[in-house]
């Protein structure tokens, strides 16, 4: 089962969920956690893992061949993210704008574009105790986050549970990152912005066609309106985290929920059944 951890807007406590979550299942099931959140990951901080391999990400960017080119402007024509620019007697290739599509070279009449790679990101992998991590790392300034995302996904071991940690938003990466799970926790906090982007994640997960829940950070601040809307939608809530300041303090010094406060794994063994239990009658 791949479950993605996701919110509508940042600062919500996603990484707490997933990292309290696969910490309380570590003993039970064969977890996994892939961090998706290529451009801040920070679930190691949480986990602590000992990472055992490390490998570059890389994109192909066009080269060009000035002795081939005629300038006759079908790459630039086919270049969706506008990386290439020419006119009547130059070519101009943006590296930065480029996202590796391939194109260009391929559709080149004069087969004057080759392919160098470039490196944009690194791939992570370790142990955490139990758990199986997985950590994608955007080099910085970098636009291609989804290239990043792909590669962290295609280590998904299906004989594992998997747990992902999304990026915030509903942006193309957090699409990539969502796309393919068997269900999404999203997770929320009562405010005015944190139910304009829950209803905003909601749409994009019913898009995807992927059952979700929801998980209310800092319940008991702010109002009821999250949850009126989650009553009106028929979307349950699944966990509800209090407003707390021990909370905070665990946070603030990379302590997950579970370990700080023990008491709460019964209530992440629930939602894990939970989830089960929502994404089986999905499907039914």
């Amino acid at each position: 089962m791949i479950i993605a951890v996701a919110s509508g807007k940042g600062g919500t406590g996603k990484t707490l969920v997933a990292t309290s979550l696969a910490l309380s299942l570590e003993n039970k099931k064969a977890v996994q956690l892939l961090d998706c959140d290529v451009e801040e990951p920070n679930s190691y901080i949480f986990l602590k893992p000992s990472f055992r391999y490390e490998e570059t990400v890389s994109i192909p960017i066009p080269q060009l061949d000035g002795e081939r080119c005629t300038y006759c402007g079908k790459c630039a024509e086919v270049c969706a993210y506008n990386a290439i620019s020419v006119s009547p007697s130059n070519v101009l290739v943006f590296p930065e704008l480029c996202h590796g599509c391939g194109a260009c070279s391929y559709l080149c009449p004069e087969n004057a574009l080759t392919e160098i790679n470039k490196e944009v990101g690194i791939l992570e992998t370790g142990w955490a105790e139990g758990i199986e991590f997985v950590e994608g790392k955007l080099t910085i300034g970098e636009i291609v986050a989804p290239h990043i995302i792909r590669e962290v996904k295609k280590h998904i071991n299906r004989e594992r549970l998997s747990i992902i940690d999304v990026a915030p938003g509903t942006s193309c990466p957090v699409v990539e990152a969502v796309k393919g799970s068997d269900f999404c926790l999203l997770v929320t906090e009562p405010t005015p912005f944190g139910l304009n982007d829950l209803a905003l994640a909601v749409d994009m997960v019913n898009k995807l066609n992927i059952p979700c829940g929801v998980v209310i950070n800092r319940d008991g601040s702010g109002d009821s309106k999250v949850k009126e809307y989650c009553r009106e939608e028929g979307i349950p809530i699944l966990l509800r985290i209090p407003l707390d300041i021990d909370i905070a303090r665990l946070y603030s010094q990379g302590i997950t929920l579970v370990e700080g406060m023990p008491q709460w794994q019964e209530a992440f063994l629930k939602l894990y059944n939970d989830i089960e239990q929502v994404a089986l009658q999905t499907k039914g």
